[in-house]
């Protein structure tokens, strides 16, 4: 299609309008609850998406080609099932779309949802949804499309489900849709082009406090020699072990504290926790010279918090240091994970921190990563505009997928 009209629904920050915006598509009705993403929209597209979908009329909705719609997923009623597929919708915002689909015959929908929603409620979620569409005339696959940025070479981990749907009026039968299967490793964060070329904002980079954590960590990678192996029996308690030929080989979460300890945790609850305490306290015993002058060095049990304790080392042999990894400060721990591939961008309560650069991605590098353009218009207020790319779809996967649904052959 060269030209088209779509409506944008749940819209965000337009995420889908920018997709569909960019094959000439045109926005002729947008809805938003969120006051915040109601202005970013309305700064970035001149529309005012203020309108509450569940007090919209469908006949309101201007005759449109296509319908957008990132989807809230929620429980789906068991009631009614005499009545159809449609009516098991009631109560939830999926009916809203089926309503208007019910409606206007739009040829053409593209809906986007987390991943679990195919196993949601084992599967009952899904049928309910794949059945309510075939029943309102729609020609779409048994199964969604499970399609993450990376696979088309952005480097971000985040797998989403899109829904695409193709009303049979237009005479196609069957969806033949190819998905992109670049592979992740062959992906590098630090060169995408993700990351500002000049100095950041200083309020971007981490404290003092954080810097010393991290060096004190590093320090601990490099200086271990010996690390429990996985053959490692904690039942009768075997001291297996393997030299590091490199640190990177540590394949569990490491917890100082638990180091000097000498309780008998044979009643812990958990199998997993009891394998974490065994194999922590045997790496102590194998490195024992060396880890009692890093504690004393870094007075790790004085000045760190009880998660500044914790190192989850996910780099496997990638890294060297922790500088060369991607990292936050999380609950369970001191996270570093290989830099190729982003982890998702969700509600970026932790957001993660470019061990090359010691700093945190920025708002505007936030939404290089959800495929904006430079000339999107990002909120002022940074609580916002992490939050708000976190919720957005990608880009180029909503684009990328919207051209797959465009070429059908009838």
């Amino acid at each position: 299609m060269k030209k088209f009209k779509f409506i944008d629904l749940f819209s965000g920050i337009g995420g889908f309008h920018q997709a569909m915006e960019n094959l000439g598509g045109e926005c002729v009705f947008a809805s938003e609850i969120d006051a915040d993403a109601i202005h970013t929209y309305k700064e970035n597209y001149g529309i005012d998406s203020a309108h509450d979908i569940t007090k919209t009329k469908e006949e309101d909705i201007p005759k449109h080609d296509v319908l957008c719609a990132g989807f809230p997923c929620q429980a789906f009623s068991k009631a009614g099932q005499q009545l159809g597929f449609a009516d098991k919708t009631k109560g939830t915002l999926f009916f809203e779309i089926v309503r208007i689909l019910k409606y206007h015959k739009t040829p053409y929908i593209i809906l986007e949802n987390v991943r679990n929603l195919t196993s949601h409620d084992d599967g009952k979620t899904w049928d309910v949804i794949k059945n309510a569409l075939k029943e309102l005339g729609y020609v779409i696959s048994e199964e969604p499309f499970i399609i993450s940025p990376h696979q088309l070479g952005i480097p971000q981990l985040r797998e989403r489900v899109i829904i695409l749907g193709v009303h049979k009026d237009t005479g196609i039968k069957k969806l033949d849709v190819k998905l992109p299967n670049f592979d992740k490793n062959e992906i590098n964060f630090l060169n995408s082009g993700i990351l500002e070329k000049k100095e950041v904002d200083k309020k971007y980079y981490i404290s003092k406090h954080q810097e010393k954590v991290l060096q004190c960590w590093n320090e601990f990678i490099q200086g271990i020699n010996y690390i429990p192996s996985r053959r490692t029996d904690r039942v009768t308690k075997e001291k297996s072990y393997v030299k590091a030929n490199f640190k990177g080989t540590i394949g569990f979460p490491i917890w100082a504290f638990e180091f000097k300890e000498t309780y008998d945790y044979s009643n812990e609850q958990y199998e997993w926790k009891k394998d974490f305490i065994a194999k922590n306290r045997y790496l102590y015993q194998y490195n024992k010279k060396f880890i009692d002058s890093w504690i004393k060095k870094w007075k790790i049990f004085d000045d760190f918090t009880p998660t500044e304790q914790k190192l989850e080392w996910q780099c496997g042999n990638d890294c060297e240091t922790i500088w060369d990894g991607l990292i936050q400060f999380r609950p369970s721990g001191v996270r570093v994970k290989t830099a190729t591939v982003f982890p998702a961008l969700v509600a970026m309560v932790q957001i993660p921190i470019i061990g090359k650069v010691k700093r945190r991605l920025t708002p505007r590098e936030a939404a290089r990563l959800q495929s904006f353009p430079d000339s999107f218009i990002v909120n002022e207020n940074d609580h916002q505009a992490y939050k708000q790319f976190g919720n957005a779809v990608n880009v180029k996967v909503i684009q990328y997928m919207a051209e797959q649904l465009f070429n059908q052959k009838k």
